[in-house]
């Protein structure tokens, strides 16, 4: 294998992750942590979605989202999802596959209570991924939750944090004549190789 450089080097895969996306926020435009999350359907059709990536922890990918939503009745089935994570200005992705958890308690509340009050309430307004009779009806749920909580929501017990816990890891980087860099980390008894990959 050849040694890895550059913005490639290190040894712990998380640290790359972090640091690319730090490179990436002050230069994308919109949503720096914007993963497309894929998951897999009881009949085995694959679904993907945006969503924002919240924390890189020291072994793992923390996201938020409704627990009864589509995505989240599809983990809850499988376990298992994927995701991209792909930065145009710096010609990057990092693509992530391995088995995903909730997040309750304490983390899931501190994270809850960060957001705007109205992401707060939309939380518990929305019946996220069921059919909406009209945008009428989901402002008059929003104004039922708003009178209920009276500015200060709990979270809901549908609402919490999925953290993905990879059992890989690939860092691609655009090369010249399209021959890009691609590194994969693989997982195994809790320990990381990494290869080299053609691109």
């Amino acid at each position: 294998m050849d040694e890895r450089t550059g913005i490639f080097a290190g040894q712990d895969p998380f640290a790359i992750a972090r640091a690319w996306l730090a490179e990436a926020e002050p230069r994308e435009p919109n949503d720096p942590n914007a993963i497309a999350l894929a998951s897999v359907d009881a009949g085995g059709m694959p679904d993907v979605r945006m969503v924002l990536l919240k924390e890189i922890e020291a072994d793992a990918f923390v996201f938020y989202t409704n627990y009864d939503s589509a995505k989240g009745q599809q983990i809850a089935q499988t376990g298992k999802v994927a995701f991209v994570m792909h930065w145009k200005s710096l010609r990057r992705q990092i693509r992530v596959r391995g088995h995903a958890s909730r997040v309750e308690g304490e983390q899931a509340d501190a994270y809850y209570a960060s957001r705007s009050l109205q992401s707060r309430l939309g939380a518990w307004a929305s019946r996220q991924s069921q059919p909406l009779e009209s945008r009428a009806a989901l402002m008059t749920e929003v104004a039922k939750v708003t009178a209920r909580f009276i500015g200060n929501p709990p979270r809901p017990p549908f609402w919490g944090g999925i953290r993905i816990i990879p059992t890989q890891i690939e860092f691609w980087a655009d090369g010249a004549f399209r021959l890009h860099d691609r590194f994969c980390w693989t997982r195994d008894d809790e320990k990381w190789s990494v290869r080299r990959l053609n691109p």
